[in-house]
């Protein structure tokens, strides 16, 4: 690993590859960000650039928050999904009985 990488560690039971993607695209424009599967999960290398304007620290800050944001994301998602298909049925239900 070069001086401009970071690599965290993530475990499969707590973080979702979806969710380690969505943050590593957030990233774009900031840093690449390679996940390849270990033993315990996840391994997310982070690649600064040679010109970034920002420090490694705030850049692995920055990719955690991500990380968070999005696994909470899917948790409500999971939890919402019959309210919201509730809401789409109540909706658009007519428009099936109409035809």
């Amino acid at each position: 690993m070069s001086d401009t990488e970071l690599s965290l560690e993530f475990s499969r039971e707590s973080y979702s590859l979806s969710a380690l993607q969505a943050a590593a695209y957030r990233l774009i424009g900031t840093a690449n960000c390679r996940i390849e599967p270990s033993e315990a999960g996840w391994t997310c290398i982070l690649e600064q650039p040679s010109n970034a304007a920002i420090a490694a620290a705030d850049i692995r800050s920055r990719f955690l928050i991500f990380v968070s944001d999005e696994v909470m994301r899917e948790r409500v998602e999971t939890k919402t999904e019959a309210v919201r298909n509730l809401i789409l049925a109540l909706a658009f239900g007519g428009l099936a009985a109409s035809n």
